[in-house]
């Protein structure tokens, strides 16, 4: 039986996901389902604050919906990792990823110190408070902003493509970076040839949180490793959110069970 993993799109278009879809097919094990989705209303990139507070709702439910569907994992897309406490806490059995907590305890392992390649200065800072909870402030060389929004990456890819060998040379040889990390699920599909130019690994946003929900899933069937029910990420009780009638204000009726 084939393990099942949704990767969930942040936003209100599904522009990219058929493109992800068909990326993720040749990247995962034979064993291993990927179906992505979108939201279906909402912004159509994540690059303000507000944004990311208004899918947030959407994103915890879309999760919720997976488990009870039977999905092994999920992953929520986008660099940001909106809803990552938060989809962990509500979840019984399945398994969360998010792209920066992925991707930079990868970038951690294969290297000493990694730069992380933003579309926009705008992201840094929330992206910045990422890298430090996560603990790896130590080992952040630097930020470089491309000076493109979400909808620019593959608008035009070629000038895309030239834009991130910039600022990846840049990173390697003034800011001795060891390790490039793109920092957009949007950024899909560049690392290869950046690696090839540059000479150090170059993680994908998007393939680095795939693969560690994959080795969570496989060590949660094997050993039990699961996401912790003690302290940080002890699930709500079903009866308040029933009793208080969450499910009904949120339009979630059923997906709540005991």
């Amino acid at each position: 039986m084939k393990k099942r993993i949704l990767w969930i799109n942040p936003l209100g278009t599904s522009a990219f996901d058929e493109p992800m879809r068909a990326s993720f097919e040749t990247e995962v094990e034979p064993d291993v389902r990927v179906d992505v989705v979108s939201l279906g209303k909402g912004p159509e990139h994540l690059e303000y604050h507000y944004y990311e507070a208004l899918v947030l709702p959407d994103i915890l439910h879309a999760v919720k919906r997976a488990e009870n569907q039977g999905y092994d994992g999920a992953v929520i897309g986008c660099f940001y990792d909106p809803g990552l406490r938060e989809a962990r806490e509500i979840v019984r059995d399945m398994v969360i990823a998010a792209p920066a907590e992925a991707a930079l305890h990868v970038a951690a392992t294969l290297g000493d110190t990694f730069s992380i390649i933003v579309g926009r200065r705008k992201w840094i800072p929330a992206m910045r408070e990422n890298v430090e909870k996560y603990g790896f402030g130590g080992r952040l060389a630097s930020f470089k902003s491309l000076g493109m929004g979400v909808p620019d990456f593959h608008a035009d890819e070629r000038r895309t493509m030239s834009a991130l060998i910039e600022c990846a040379k840049e990173a390697v040889e003034k800011d001795r970076a060891e390790v490039i990390v793109l920092g957009c699920t949007i950024e899909f599909g560049f690392y290869k040839e950046i690696q090839r130019i540059v000479g150090v690994p170059v993680i994908d946003a998007t393939l680095a949180p795939l693969k560690y929900a994959e080795f969570l899933i496989e060590i949660k069937k094997r050993f039990g490793w699961g996401h912790s029910k003690e302290g940080g990420y002890e699930s709500p009780p079903v009866d308040e959110i029933l009793g208080w009638g969450l499910d009904s204000d949120w339009g979630t009726e059923g997906l709540w069970k005991e």
